[in-house]
């Protein structure tokens, strides 16, 4: 059995599939086993070749993992931490980031700057396994959605990477004007902050769906425009090739962006990689920076520069 570790969010898992697939393709026989939240089980179902999900949280211990995987594959962090936590089953092999205080000298160092994408791509290749970093596409589940629609998501884990929600609902309202059909989503956390943003937009409850992962990646990938923040929706736009807005705030795009080449993914960014880390607090002047018109404007390029024919991904049945 391979064992692979990603214990993380929906921008976590989705960064590192192109090694997920790396692996599946490099193992064909073996049974691929994904340590992850259970509540990613709809979107680990939209990335193929995953024969097991093993409930796990973050930095936690894996009691639900078999001891002694023939492989296991730390796809999570640069350790300690995450590295002991696969150390303790016992696996014949440990494929991780070099660590002295885990005790693991094989691998290659760590890269703060490095793209997730490039990071887990560059470990899988140290081993041997050939990857493909535009490998994101994801296959879209099975879930009666609206299509067509403009996704506004305010929501993002750090208080830093929060746009202000008056800067949302004042472009849903220019956008509502302009013909777009508006919904502001959200995890269920979040769903005051989107009754808010679309009160201020002079939306109505309708506009305020509530949506399981299920949902939200259907609504994304068949969704006229996602405007967002740096946080897990910005990775299924991109998996879906969804036109997207990226407000980025305090870390870079080029960390954390849509790939190169993708002129219908508009990051936007007015800071340096040398400003403070992703830290809970206020938002981030970087973010602050980014105004409404800017944002509308980067919309109609983003729209402007989609490709007429889009790639039509394999439905995805619920199990």
């Amino acid at each position: 059995m391979i064992l692979v570790l990603r214990a993380l969010g929906v921008g976590d898992l989705a960064t590192a599939v192109p090694a997920l697939r790396g692996l599946r393709a490099a193992f064909p026989g073996e049974t691929l086993s994904l340590a992850a939240p259970a509540w990613l089980t709809p979107l680990i179902l939209t990335i193929g070749g995953v024969d097991r999900i093993i409930p796990a949280r973050e930095l936690e211990p894996l009691d639900a993992a078999p001891a002694r995987p023939r492989l296991a594959v730390n796809l999570h962090g640069s350790g300690p931490e995450s590295h002991r936590r696969l150390q303790a089953l016992h696996p014949d092999t440990l494929w991780a980031f070099a660590s002295r205080a885990a005790g693991h000298h094989d691998g290659p160092g760590w890269h703060d700057d490095e793209h997730e994408v490039r990071r887990w791509c560059r470990l899988a290749r140290y081993y041997g396994v050939a990857c493909d970093e535009s490998d994101l596409d994801l296959h879209v589940p099975d879930a009666d959605v609206t299509p067509g629609v403009t996704i506004i998501h305010p929501g993002a884990k750090s208080p830093a990477r929060r746009w202000p929600p008056d800067r949302f609902a004042a472009v849903a309202r220019r956008l509502v004007t302009a013909g777009h059909r508006v919904l502001v989503t959200g995890s269920p956390q979040e769903h005051d902050l989107c009754v808010r943003v679309a009160e201020l937009a002079g939306l109505t409850q309708e506009a305020v769906p509530r949506t399981g992962l299920s949902e939200l990646a259907a609504l994304v990938a068949s969704a006229r425009l996602v405007i967002c923040g740096d946080t897990g929706i910005a990775h299924l736009a991109t998996a879906y090739r969804t036109p997207s807005v990226v407000l980025f705030g305090p870390v870079s795009p080029a960390r954390w962006g849509p790939p190169a080449g993708r002129p219908y993914h508009r990051p936007l960014w007015h800071g340096t990689r040398s400003e403070r880390g992703d830290l809970p607090g206020p938002v981030h002047p970087a973010l602050l920076a980014i105004t409404p018109d800017e944002v509308l404007a980067a919309a109609v390029e983003a729209e402007s520069a989609h490709p007429t024919r889009r790639p039509s991904p394999t439905a995805v049945t619920r199990s």
